[in-house]
């Protein structure tokens, strides 16, 4: 017998039959219809951005955690280099005699006044208001002692807006905008802010005229021992100088001064690929950004306005060799949050978007590290989205401060891990080398020279298409 003839038209049973069937030809032609797409899936692994490095942890915590793996005196030692890092240092003399020696001129009183639960400092959100993580290095045209830059006479390298008790200032920053609008084909628009940078109130006379300023603001610091553990021929592989392949980019190496074997090296961290190691980056920030000398920069942060020997420091040096290899070796220890929603769709679409106009040619995706004098970091597959390599980015975005090769117009590729996490830890999600974009997509859009093309690519998108990339890049 018939099956439809077996059930009483009007009755329950017959019209759950009814639409039964109904749902399973509507499934049935969506089915047909869609024979020829194949759902995206994730890379084996792909969550794991530092390998076995890699934490779970996304709270506002999220880049303070260190590597699965350490030994317990690894442990320690990332400890107490915890505990260096975020302490307040003093002006000596004081009885605290581990931590005096501040100044006599600083940004920070301490690592984490810029780098905040190890994140990413910003701008004054308003005039009047103290930077947060954002300084201005000050140079001189030329090429100055082992190849580096020419610090300003009276007020050198770096200016500081923060000074110990009795002692002036050298003055203060202040950063106002102005807009720039930029139209998307399709009609959408953006208004960009352009910073202008003042040094106002200067105490200790003018600065020279030819100074060159560049703003540089303090960046996340996970995964700072995986790209030191990179090797450098992987890295040098990148390099296309004269752009061979003609796909428009043509990224090249660094090579800065290292302090500890009197040589140049592969240049690695900083906004320039300035510093060739975890270590150096950190005695510079110690110096530049604390007043704090070491055994790899001894010399006071001071100016010859002057009288420097009567103003009292810390010692010789301020910083023991012992508590800065602390201090290094937490922030090479630092894990990297896993991706979130790496297995969307619409992210694995933004991903695929991303790849096609490429983005990828700048920021590679996936490495592996070496040997290295850190177990825990060796031989590990990492994703940054990084080639650490210098690119010219167009005059909009130049500096016009040169440093060993790099010109004012070129930057580091900077790594995207965690860029998405930004928001969560440090409230606000400027980017850039001077927080001047306020968000993903105007990061993108002050793009140019070598990513000029890829820029344009990114315009021409539609506005779903623009948003699956970002949606992508939120998650790394």
């Amino acid at each position: 017998m018939n099956l439809l003839n077996s059930k009483k038209k009007g009755s329950r049973h017959y019209l759950l039959f009814k639409y039964g069937m109904l749902l399973l030809l509507i499934v049935s032609a969506s089915c047909s219809n869609t024979d020829d797409y194949t759902p995206l899936v994730p890379e084996e692994d792909e969550e794991l951005s530092g390998g076995s490095a890699t934490s779970f942890i996304f709270s506002p915590d999220a880049f303070g955690f260190s590597v699965d793996g350490l030994s317990l005196d690894d442990q320690i030692t990332f400890g107490v280099g915890n505990s260096l890092f975020n302490q307040s240092w003093v002006t000596a003399p004081a009885s605290t005699i581990a931590r005096d020696g501040l100044g006599p001129f600083f940004n920070a009183r301490s690592c984490s006044g810029c780098h905040f639960k190890d994140g990413r400092g910003r701008p004054p959100a308003f005039e009047g208001e103290l930077a947060h993580g954002l300084l201005l290095r000050l140079t001189l045209p030329g090429i100055g002692v082992n190849g580096g830059t020419i610090p300003d006479p009276i007020y050198g390298g770096q200016f500081q807006d923060n000074s110990v008790f009795g002692i002036d200032r050298e003055g203060i920053l202040r950063v106002t905008y102005e807009t720039v609008a930029v139209t998307y084909p399709d009609g959408g628009s953006v208004d960009l802010q352009k910073p202008i940078y003042e040094m106002i109130d200067l105490n200790y006379g003018a600065m020279n005229a030819a100074v060159q300023v560049s703003p540089r603001v303090a960046n996340q610091m996970i995964g700072l021992g995986l790209l030191d553990a990179i090797p450098e021929a992987v890295l040098l592989s990148y390099e296309d100088e004269n752009d061979a392949d003609d796909d428009g980019i043509s990224g090249r190496p660094n090579y800065v001064y290292d302090v500890e074997t009197a040589n140049l090296k592969l240049g690695r961290f900083g906004w320039k690929a300035n510093q060739p190691t975890v270590k150096q980056q950190v005695a510079a920030a110690f110096s530049g950004d604390l007043g704090i000398t070491s055994s790899l920069f001894p010399e006071e942060n001071c100016n010859p306005e002057l009288n420097c020997d009567e103003i009292s420091n810390g010692g010789s040096p301020e910083i023991p060799d012992e508590n800065l290899d602390n201090v290094a070796f937490y922030a090479a220890t630092l894990s990297v949050p896993a991706r979130r929603d790496f297995d969307n769709e619409e992210v694995l679409q933004g991903k695929e978007l991303f790849n096609s106009i490429n983005c990828s040619g700048c920021h590679i995706a996936t490495f592996e590290t070496g040997a290295y004098a850190i177990d825990a970091l060796a031989n590990q597959t990492i994703r940054p989205y990084t080639d650490l390599l210098l690119h010219d980015m167009g005059d909009a975005l130049s500096d016009g401060a040169p440093e060993f090769r790099a010109t004012g117009n070129e930057w580091r590729t900077p790594p995207l891990w965690g860029v998405g996490l930004i928001k969560t830890v440090n409230d606000h999600t400027n980017l850039l080398h001077d927080g001047r974009a306020r968000n993903i997509e105007e990061a993108i859009l002050w793009h140019g020279g070598e990513a000029e093309a890829i820029k344009n690519s990114f315009m021409a998108l539609n506005k779903e298409e623009r948003t699956k990339i970002i949606a992508f890049i939120e998650t790394l």
